[in-house]
């Protein structure tokens, strides 16, 4: 389990396709401090498993269903990606309960500066519209983020300076995917609901 509150900003430095799958090799000094085999690191709001560290980098393999549903495949060496290790027991939890399984992909579709924050509206795949609420939580590319408005099939988010400094939303203009992990909590809400039987 995440916090959608990113650790540090990584690189990609080798990117090795296999046949139905990708092994990637990132460099993260904070998360790679006590790292095991078989850890798990979220990249871009994708909960991965460490195979392998050396000094500050890590390699994870991702399959290929994970590759279909997230941005990942469009990866390459010296991307720049968001970082972040599972909370620990008994941590607070600043951000909101992020999974780490991402349930679709959005696009950037504008960016609105301001003095001191931006505004950045981005893509809504139509299956996700109903868990997006107005000051709801979302995660974008592993960043735990309060919706501003939700519309029909886009939403906003307001970016300080912190978010776009140190992760990969700086960066991130028109066009480009982003990694989309919806509240938890309203799935569950809407699983029990559906599950209800109606009594006369």
């Amino acid at each position: 389990m995440f916090t959608g509150i990113v650790e540090e900003l990584g690189e990609v430095t080798a990117v090795e396709t296999l046949d139905d799958a990708c092994r990637f090799r990132l460099r993260g000094p904070v998360v790679t401090e006590g790292a095991k085999h078989g850890d798990s690191i979220a990249v871009n709001g994708v909960c991965l498993t460490v195979v392998d560290f050396a000094g500050d980098e890590f390699t994870a393999d991702v399959m290929a269903e994970t590759l279909n549903r997230s941005s990942l495949a469009n990866l390459a060496v010296g991307s720049r990606v968001n970082l972040e290790r599972p909370m620990a027991l008994g941590a607070r939890l600043g951000g909101h309960i992020v999974q780490g399984h991402v349930d679709g992909t959005g696009e950037v579709i504008e960016r609105k500066p301001s003095e001191n924050w931006e505004i950045v509206k981005i893509s809504l795949p139509a299956d996700l519209t109903r868990y997006v609420v107005e000051k709801g939580s979302i995660t974008v590319d592993g960043i735990s983020l309060t919706v501003v408005d939700a519309g029909p099939d886009y939403f906003t988010v307001s970016l300080i300076p912190t978010t776009l400094g140190l992760t990969t939303l700086g960066h991130k203009q028109p066009g480009d995917p982003v990694n989309l992990e919806v509240d938890v909590i309203a799935k569950y809400v809407e699983r029990l609901m559906g599950s209800r039987e109606v009594t006369p």
